[in-house]
């Protein structure tokens, strides 16, 4: 057996990724695992910046991805409403999604 590491043995930490804050989020590059975590923090950054207004990639394959993220939406606290994105903006390969108004929550 032999006992030498070699380079490979090594994995790299990766750097945080950069995501763009502008209404429109791309799942193509991020783990299943982490939707939960990722569309909370990307929907609090979205209202922080008065964006309500969402498209959410996810790619048409087998759609085992996008009812991942529905099902995720339809209990969000911060989701208003969501449905397929027409044609022109992805169809089923995308989700529209409007999030609540941070200036009216709470009011009655």
């Amino acid at each position: 057996m032999d006992d030498q590491l070699n380079e490979t043995d090594f994995v790299e930490p990766q750097d945080p990724v950069e995501i763009p804050i502008n209404g429109v989020l791309d799942l193509h590059t991020f783990s299943p695992k982490d939707l939960p975590d990722l569309l909370d923090d990307y929907f609090e950054a979205c209202r922080e910046r008065d964006i309500y207004d969402l498209r959410i990639i996810h790619g048409k394959g087998k759609g085992i991805l996008r009812d991942r993220v529905r099902a995720i939406l339809s209990r969000h606290a911060q989701v208003q409403s969501f449905s397929e994105a027409p044609l022109e903006a992805g169809g089923w390969g995308a989700t529209l999604v409007r999030l609540k108004d941070r200036s009216v929550e709470g009011k009655s």
